[in-house]
């Protein structure tokens, strides 16, 4: 499993254990925990690896006393990238049918359910999340783009990694327009706490990820 580390090992199995015991009435099998790291893992990812859950999963534990239901928000983020094919463009509507699944089959209230649905549809970034848990949710999720520098520009290689199949021009071209839309918005984090924390150096950071694309 590449960029885990014994410690995020022991974060990840600490929040599966927490989010699925505020949520399910009955336990969660192991064998989904299990079916989540070997997706996290496949071959064709490079950046939505266990590396990214992880950095989520941490920056909830931060900030978890922010959350109306921290078990919702906990598992969302575990489902949000369950499903990812760089080739489609359905990934959180199947991720979230995975994880509406997994919870109704363990008995959680059904507007749990329904909740964590529409939190991690909130990931897709067609728009600007409008419920308090999915803006902190949606913040968490983007915080890579207020990472330090080294991390971010991983991460754009790790972006391009995920789709190298695509042409340079194509790419370029695509990820400009990305990074742009995400640039030219008010503010790129809805919650008080990452606008503090990650707003100035995301901007920095996409200024200068676009200047390299476009350069």
């Amino acid at each position: 499993m590449a960029h885990t580390t014994p410690e995020s090992m022991d974060l990840l199995a600490r929040s599966w254990r927490r989010c699925t015991g505020a949520l399910a009435s009955r336990a969660v099998t192991g064998s989904v925990f299990d079916q989540l790291l070997a997706r996290y893992s496949e071959p064709h990812r490079q950046y939505h690896t266990l590396q990214h859950l992880a950095e989520c999963l941490a920056h909830f534990e931060a900030v978890r006393h922010l959350a109306e239901q921290p078990g919702e928000v906990e598992i969302a983020l575990w489902f949000h990238d369950g499903i990812y094919d760089t080739q489609r463009h359905d990934n959180e509507r199947q991720s979230a049918d995975w994880a509406h699944a997994v919870l109704q089959g363990h008995g959680a209230v059904p507007a749990a359910v329904q909740r964590v649905d529409e939190l991690i549809m909130a990931t897709c970034h067609s728009a600007l999340p409008v419920t308090p848990d999915a803006q902190l949710l949606v913040d968490i999720d983007l915080s890579i783009l207020g990472a330090l520098p080294p991390r971010f520009a991983e991460y754009e290689a790790q972006i391009r990694q995920e789709y190298a199949f695509v042409p340079e021009d194509i790419f370029r071209q695509k990820r400009g327009e990305i990074l742009r839309g995400f640039l030219a918005r008010p503010v790129i984090y809805s919650t008080p706490h990452f606008q503090a924390a990650l707003e100035a150096r995301a901007r920095e950071n996409l200024r200068l990820a676009i200047a390299g694309i476009t350069g």
